[in-house]
């Protein structure tokens, strides 16, 4: 009968890839961590939901391509690096996830607000310096 052919077994016996001891949603939680994001803020920046980017993060979903991309573009960082192939220039160094959110808010201000806020800024800083 024509239906009862048996599959094939895989005859490609591929090299192991040394992507480091991450997975690719343990990758995208650390970076997004070290971004300042919360989960919702990532999944509406790519445009999902927070519970698909838990999804993605817990490696219950990997991400296609284009998805691939979204995450990379959101998180500011390459493709390579979003996949492992390359290793971050500032591993190992943690910024301040406070600071950094902090940062997003100022960039929201109007110029003008931003200008005046960083002018009170610097001058705290001189005074600190003293």
């Amino acid at each position: 009968m024509m239906g009862d052919v048996m599959p094939r077994k895989p005859t490609l016996i591929l090299p192991p890839l040394d992507l480091g001891s991450e997975t690719l949603g343990e990758r995208i939680a650390r970076l997004r961590k070290e971004k300042g994001y919360r989960q919702a803020e990532l999944a509406r920046k790519i445009g999902i939901t927070q519970g698909m980017a838990a999804e993605y993060e817990s490696g219950r979903i990997r991400p296609h391509p284009e998805m691939t991309v979204r995450f990379a573009l959101a998180l500011e960082v390459s493709a390579d690096e979003l996949l492992g192939l390359k290793r971050s220039d500032n591993q190992g160094e943690k910024p301040d996830l406070k600071i950094l959110r902090r940062l997003r808010q100022i960039e929201q201000l109007p110029a003008y607000e931003q200008r005046v806020l960083l002018k009170t800024i610097d001058n705290f800083l001189k005074g600190a310096e003293k």
